[in-house]
């Protein structure tokens, strides 16, 4: 059974940074793409960034593109995405998305989801 814990939540003030961390217990393919998304208060989740196991191209959405960076650490199983200049938009849940794909790059969602981590900005 596929496992994603999630750490690295908290809050932070305005123009500051954090790191989250998201590691996968229990992968069986080696294609194996992970993904952030995000859901902010009253709203509907949406997509951060992604990134295929086998490649360390990344991809965000705009507004994380500049600011955000995801990377992952194959020996440890675990995906982090840095995040830099927060601002309050920025305040949500965010959520560890992962899955098998076919091919080298499959957009998200992915199978297999974490529990959330909660990330709040104040100005």
């Amino acid at each position: 059974q596929v496992q994603l814990v999630e750490s690295g939540g908290g809050l932070v003030q305005a123009g500051e940074s954090l790191r989250l961390s998201c590691a996968v217990s229990g992968r069986t393919s080696s294609n194996f793409a992970m993904a952030w998304f995000r859901q902010p208060p009253g709203l509907d989740r949406e997509f951060v960034a992604a990134i295929p196991w086998s490649s360390r191209t990344a991809r965000y959405s705009n507004s994380a593109v500049g600011r955000f960076t995801l990377w992952r650490d194959n020996a440890k199983n675990t995906v982090y995405l840095q995040m830099n200049g927060l601002n309050p938009g920025d305040t949500a849940v965010y959520y560890c998305n992962a899955g098998p794909i076919d091919s080298d790059y499959e957009p998200p969602p992915y199978d297999y989801w974490g529990q959330g981590t909660q990330v709040t900005v104040s100005s």
